[in-house]
């Protein structure tokens, strides 16, 4: 069941500053009725663990997209600042996995937004090398 919180979110992400894409495949499933499917993606956030972030592609907050990369990047660049000292640079990796170069750039942008240093790779790297 969609509550009421749900439904904000769902809201939310169906405006600006949302692309086009990802407005359009909300509304997808709100014209579809699918509200199984919506609350899949909106009761909670993709979680960051131990393999980083990990999920299902698609809009949503519990989804692979580049809103959710970018929340999880502003996170890591808010701890480098608030704890690590001098200047800040972090390296990013891509590999051939959907969406990984795109992914990999939405990060990069948003540590340069935060006065962080990106090393961005220029070419797909062997997905252990990105460990």
């Amino acid at each position: 069941m969609l509550t009421p919180e749900i439904n904000k979110t769902i809201q939310e992400w169906t405006q600006s500053p949302y692309d086009a894409a990802t407005i359009a495949e909300i509304k997808a499933l709100q014209n579809a009725g699918n509200e199984k499917e919506l609350f899949d993606r909106f009761y909670t956030d993709l979680e960051f663990g131990t393999g980083g972030l990990r999920g299902l592609l698609g809009a949503g907050r519990n989804r692979m997209n580049r809103y959710t990369v970018a929340r999880a990047t502003q996170g890591l660049a808010n701890y480098l600042k608030k704890n690590v000292t001098g200047d800040l640079s972090v390296a990013i990796a891509f590999d051939s996995r959907n969406f990984s170069t795109e992914f990999a750039q939405e990060a990069a942008c948003v540590l340069a937004a935060s006065g962080v240093k990106a090393y961005l790779f220029d070419a797909l790297r062997p997905t252990p090398e990105l460990s």
